[in-house]
């Protein structure tokens, strides 16, 4: 009998570090304590600037969680407005909630609000405000902190919990602009806003958005989110490469909408086309990605992608890759 093959040693399983979740009752402040210290001289100016404004400072306290100051105030609607880099405003979801707010008789809901010139801007009242002001409310309840860049954080928050790509895209381009043309903020990088702007591809596709509103960034991202990193050098320096990145996509758009036009003419009707040639275009299909691997480079990744929309071959595409598309992969509209 021949011999019998030794059998490769199985590596042990590394173990995985299990997170420390706290002790109950371990992290914060208690209820005695929100209050128990005098209020820093940022807050009491903070206070100031609420009077200045015609608000009122309802009570100066530190929120339990991370023992930050907090001004609870009572705002002039017409002193308190939106970030400008806020996605745009819902018609449908303000007058919905306009029209519940005399349901209760009551509005308990909040906004957060910073300093911003002789007023305050929030990150995330919109359509609270908008609501409130069709229904002819003089004030609004907010909770006022100190620190500007509050707001950028917490519209960084908003970002992943309700908005499509577009939203997310046109938002992070929004800040990144704020940030360039703030003479306070020269010298910020986007790796200095990372947790802010989230993805390097968003400020890329937020361009594009601006360019194009029914661009299709959906089916490009996972291109652009293997090719593009957070700058290390200033926001108004980096924001022109950041465009023309854009124009490469719009222009490579332009190219992949036409190989659609041919799959079309070739007897295809499907809402997922535009996806099947971005895939069979993209020369990253089959690459690895991780840390220790070199990103591939924008330029040239672009460039071949170019080349496969216009050389693209309709007859290459069988109906069942169609229905496959349909059953696994959105359509890469937004």
């Amino acid at each position: 009998m021949p011999p019998r093959a030794k059998a490769t040693p199985k590596k042990p399983a590394t173990a995985r570090k299990r997170k420390v979740k706290p002790a109950a009752g371990s992290v914060g402040l208690d209820a005695s304590e929100v209050m128990a210290d005098t209020p820093p001289a940022e807050v009491s100016r903070l206070s100031t600037l609420i009077g200045e404004a015609g608000g009122t400072a309802i009570a100066r306290y530190r929120e339990p969680f991370g023992g930050f100051w907090v001004v609870l105030a009572a705002l002039p609607l017409d002193r308190i407005k939106p970030t400008p880099y806020q996605r745009e405003l819902s018609k449908t979801h303000a007058e919905r909630l306009a029209a519940v707010i005399p349901k209760v008789g009551r509005f308990l809901d909040p906004v957060i609000a910073v300093p911003d010139g002789d007023g305050f801007i929030t990150p995330n009242g919109m359509h609270r405000l908008a609501a409130l002001g069709s229904l002819g409310a003089k004030a609004v309840i907010a909770l006022v902190m100190p620190e500007p860049e509050i707001a950028f954080r917490i519209l960084a928050l908003n970002t992943e919990k309700a908005h499509n790509l577009k939203d997310k895209a046109l938002e992070v381009i929004r800040m990144a602009r704020a940030i360039a043309d703030d003479p306070q903020k020269s010298t910020v990088s986007e790796a200095d806003v990372a947790f802010e702007l989230e993805q390097a591809s968003l400020i890329t596709l937020g361009v594009c958005y601006e360019r194009n509103a029914r661009f299709s960034g959906g089916a490009y991202n996972p291109v652009v989110a293997r090719t593009e990193v957070f700058a290390s050098g200033p926001i108004r320096k980096s924001l022109p490469l950041r465009e023309a990145h854009a124009e490469r996509l719009l222009e490579l758009d332009v190219a992949v909408t036409a190989a659609v036009a041919r799959l079309k003419d070739a007897g295809f009707t499907s809402g997922y086309l535009k996806p099947i040639v971005v895939a069979r275009i993209n020369p990253l299909r089959f690459v690895k990605a991780g840390k220790d691997l070199a990103r591939p480079d924008f330029d040239r990744t672009i460039d071949r992608m170019l080349d496969g929309a216009h050389k693209f071959d309709p007859s290459k595409v069988k109906a069942a890759d169609v229905a496959i598309a349909a059953a696994t992969a959105g359509s890469g509209e937004d």
